[in-house]
């Protein structure tokens, strides 16, 4: 497997062997001993399937007390992922980083904790499969809008369906410091 880095520290883009013939393809989606090798040491914990229309904006999640760490791929279709830091003192704070990850070039994206995570469709549909590092607990879930002038992410789509939580989560600057993750 490939490790490219990204302009956030410890986000990684992860490009796994492929092998491909007559029949089809076999890759490994994760094999704990290499992950760490590459510098990826996390147990993951809990594993989730979303399901997408074109033009979907999932986003922009994190953990307070349980801050996941996520390791992200698409298995149909095609998805724009995103991570934003949000580590206080980070010389990153604030800044964003994303990615096309799709079906077809099979790539991961590695997110540690203390980022928050968004992602939104590109093609007619898409399923997204994430492994975390620690279990969802909606009582500890929290939110940017994905539209935070201060991020200011280039979403490839216009218009998103969003759902009503999304919609209304505060922006970065409006977040008290002891909520953001360390």
């Amino acid at each position: 497997m490939n490790i490219i880095t990204t302009s956030l520290e410890d986000v990684l883009i992860i490009e796994p062997r492929v092998f491909e013939d007559n029949r089809g393809f076999f890759m490994e989606t994760y094999n704990q001993n290499k992950y760490q090798k590459s510098g990826i040491n996390r147990l993951f914990v809990q594993d989730n399937l979303s399901y997408s229309v074109r033009g979907t904006l999932r986003g922009l999640h994190f953990q307070i007390k349980h801050p996941q760490a996520k390791l992200v791929q698409a298995i149909k279709g095609e998805i724009f992922d995103v991570a934003v830091d949000i580590r206080k003192g980070s010389p990153t704070f604030g800044k964003w980083t994303g990615i096309v990850l799709s079906a077809q070039n099979k790539r991961q994206m590695f997110i540690p904790e203390g980022f928050a995570h968004g992602f939104c469709v590109i093609s007619e549909t898409a399923y997204f499969l994430y492994k975390c590092s620690d279990f969802y607990a909606p009582d500890d879930e929290g939110g940017i809008i994905w539209s935070d002038p201060d991020i200011s992410i280039d979403w490839p789509v216009k218009d998103p369906i969003i759902s009503e939580k999304d919609k209304h989560y505060p922006r970065l600057c409006e977040l008290l410091p002891e909520f953001i993750n360390s």
